[in-house]
């Protein structure tokens, strides 16, 4: 059952020209240096992000973050950097058109960082919602209600059919 896709959360330099807009280009991403990782923590989205910023640059490679569980510190250190840099953190926002986009509150402690999202949202991870067979009846339907009510119903041409 797929809950939908889902787009990470991009901070850059506030004083870069994207973060008055909002959004990044993969072209400007591709330029930064981009802290993201490490690989082991998830290769399968890591692989596929790389490949995507590798199309536009082909050196490109991810920094791994100084401290993994501490967005501040890396933050931090992001924005001390000689040369504009970029943090790439987990899916953290529903991709797609509102009201599909919720946005998580404004994190404290970001320093001169803003968050951008990547125009035209090319960097997703799908979700998919899977439980064990002996989980209690009433967490079981909790479960499939919550993702029934997330999910859109599919195509008409597709309902029909059958």
């Amino acid at each position: 059952m797929s809950l939908g896709e889902f787009e990470p959360d991009l901070w850059i330099p506030a004083s870069h020209p994207a973060a008055r807009r909002g959004s990044i280009g993969l072209d400007q991403l591709a330029s930064m240096d981009v802290i993201f990782g490490p690989r082991r923590a998830e290769p399968g989205t890591y692989d596929a992000w790389t490949s995507i910023v590798r199309a536009r640059n082909p050196r490109f490679e991810f920094t791994d973050p100084p401290l993994r569980h501490s967005l501040p510190v890396v933050l931090a250190f992001a924005a001390t950097a000689g040369r504009p840099a970029a943090v790439l953190t987990g899916p953290a926002a529903i991709a797609g058109p509102p009201p599909g986009v919720i946005r998580l509150p404004r994190l404290a402690g970001t320093g001169d960082m803003a968050r951008v999202s990547i125009a035209g949202h090319p960097l997703t991870a799908t979700a998919a919602l899977v439980w064990h067979g002996d989980l209690p009846r009433p967490l079981q339907q909790i479960l499939f209600n919550t993702a029934d009510a997330l999910t859109p119903p599919p195509p008409a041409s597709l309902s029909r059919a059958g």
